[in-house]
C-alpha cells in the first residue's frame, strides 16, 4: 500500500501558482502537487499525467513544498538574515554595554582584551573580526586618530607632510 502524498500545508501557494502560471514547468509543478492531493492520484498516475518521469515528479513535489516552506518561514528584514550569529542583536547591544561601561565616558576602547571579557560572556571562542563586525553593528567606531611619538615635532611633521596641490 503506497503512503499518503504529503505537502498539505502548501496546498494553496500550490492552488495560486495553478492559477497565476506562466510557464510550462511553472504548471508542471503546481500539477505535481496538487493532482495526488486533491484528485488521490498515485506518484505514477501523477508522473503520467503531466508528462515526466516518476523520479522527476518526486523530484519537483519535494523541491517545491521545501521552497514553499522555506518562503513561508524565512526572515522578513534583511537584519533578520544572520545565518551563523552568535547571539541576537539584542544580545550583543547588552554585552557590549557591560563590557565598554568605562569607554562610554570617553574611555579608549582596546579590541584584543575585550575580546576576552566578550568571550568569557558568550561562553565561547569568536574571532577577533567578529568583535570588529560586533561594535560596529553597535554603533562603536574609531574616533580618535592614530598615535604620534610622544618626542615628535608636530610643526616639522606637517612641513614634511606631501602636499601635491602645493608644488
Amino acid at each position: 500500500m503506497a503512503r499518503k502524498a504529503s505537502g498539505a500545508d502548501q496546498l494553496a501557494s500550490a492552488r495560486e501558482l495553478l492559477r497565476t502560471a506562466r510557464t510550462a514547468d511553472e504548471l508542471r509543478k503546481a500539477q505535481a502537487v496538487l493532482l495526488p492531493l486533491e484528485l488521490g492520484m498515485s506518484l505514477e498516475e501523477t508522473a503520467k499525467a503531466i508528462g515526466r518521469s516518476i523520479r522527476s515528479t518526486c523530484s519537483m513535489r519535494t523541491r517545491y513544498c521545501r521552497v514553499a516552506r522555506c518562503e513561508e518561514e524565512a526572515p522578513q528584514t534583511k537584519r533578520a538574515l544572520r545565518n551563523r550569529a552568535i547571539a541576537t542583536p539584542e544580545r550583543e547591544a547588552q554585552i557590549l554595554d557591560q563590557v565598554l561601561e568605562e569607554a562610554a565616558q570617553g574611555g579608549v576602547v582596546v579590541v584584543p582584551p575585550l575580546k576576552e571579557k566578550i568571550e568569557e560572556r558568550l561562553g565561547k571562542r569568536v574571532a577577533l573580526s567578529t568583535i570588529y563586525r560586533m561594535l560596529a553593528r553597535n554603533g562603536w567606531r574609531k574616533l580618535a586618530p592614530d598615535t604620534s611619538h610622544p618626542q615628535g615635532d608636530a610643526a616639522m611633521r606637517e612641513d614634511w607632510k606631501k602636499n601635491l596641490r602645493n608644488e
